[in-house]
């Protein structure tokens, strides 16, 4: 559980923790972060959901009663996950849900040896520099296993921008461009 401590904080981060351990001791990781995911999905989805999830005018009763009412509706009655979102409701702390989805989810990619990277190219990737992309995210990463999504983004003219969690190396051409811009301004 130390090793766990670091990658999250906070109060969502204790939150996240606890479903984490809860579901590892209840052997549905797998079936929890399923069940989040399509939560999270609801949230994207719903900006009824999303305002209601933040809003303090909703009691922690009434919170519950609906937050029920939608997780029978989405198959996730009587879940664990159900029992989390109902425990979070019934504290007041529904509208941090997102952010302990998210902690969990790093909890859980780093059980599983997952790494994720968002990627930034000028032009698309064949498929042999995406494998060998992974591969050294991979490495730098030190997971086994690298989710990678590719966006195609013109305006940065050439070379790449990683984000590998929390870090984030951007070596486009036009970064690069705009910091010599900036050091001839200093000159002259």
């Amino acid at each position: 559980m130390a090793k766990q401590e670091t990658l999250v904080s906070g109060m969502a981060g204790r939150y996240a923790q606890a479903l984490f351990a809860l579901a590892q001791e209840r052997g549905a990781t797998e079936g929890v972060a399923t069940d989040l995911a399509t939560f999270a999905a609801m949230l994207d989805e719903s900006e009824d959901l999303r305002n209601f999830v933040r809003s303090p005018v909703f009691s922690a009763e009434q919170q519950t009663k609906a937050l029920d009412a939608l997780l029978d509706r989405a198959g996730l009655s009587g879940t664990t996950t159900s029992q989390f979102l109902n425990l979070v409701a019934s504290k007041r702390r529904l509208f941090a849900v997102a952010d302990m989805i998210r902690d969990f989810n790093i909890l859980h990619d780093h059980a599983v040896g997952l790494s994720r990277a968002a990627v930034t190219v000028a032009e698309p990737l064949k498929d042999e520099h995406v494998a060998a992309l992974k591969d050294a995210l991979a490495a730098v990463a030190g997971s086994q296993r690298v989710e990678m999504s590719v966006k195609v983004d013109p305006s940065i003219i050439g070379g790449i921008i990683v984000q590998l969690g929390s870090r984030m190396v951007d070596n486009s051409l036009k970064t690069k461009l705009n910091s010599i811009r900036a050091r001839m301004k200093e000159v002259g």
